[in-house]
């Protein structure tokens, strides 16, 4: 048997303006910055995730710290990642992604009963925010 995991702590994209991708993810999502550098931006996510902002190609390298080294990684595509939300938040995302300026590129009723907005980032990714239902832990 695999030892346990708590939580998915972080995740990654990788896009090509880091100042534009981190401006978006602020203005449409409020995170917080953590931490900024020239190849990377950490935002804080609520209930304790972090998503990672990387320049494409800016960490094919090991990135050396005081106390070990980063293993290289890079991605390439478009990505997807999915964020909670509260059943009744969902028409308050469509407004505000509507006052964004950000189209909605599909909507999904799922069998349990969940509902997903589907709408990209200025890289291309593929993002969604979605409420309870759609699967059996969400």
């Amino acid at each position: 048997m695999a030892p346990r995991v708590g939580h998915l702590l972080e995740t990654s994209l990788y896009v090509e303006d880091l100042d534009r991708a981190q401006a978006f993810y602020q203005r449409i999502f409020g995170f917080e910055a953590y931490l900024r550098d020239s190849r990377m931006c950490g935002l804080g996510v609520p209930g304790d995730g972090v998503l990672l902002l990387f320049r494409r190609g800016g960490s094919t390298q090991p990135s050396p710290t005081p106390t070990g080294d980063i293993p290289a990684h890079d991605g390439q595509g478009n990505l997807h990642l999915c964020f909670a939300i509260p059943v009744g938040e969902l028409e308050a995302w469509m407004r505000h992604l509507a006052a964004e300026g950000v189209a909605v590129e599909s909507r999904v009723t799922w069998p349990r009963g969940g509902v997903s907005l589907y709408f990209r980032d200025p890289d291309g990714h593929s993002l969604e925010v979605a409420t309870p239902g759609q699967w059996p832990s969400y």
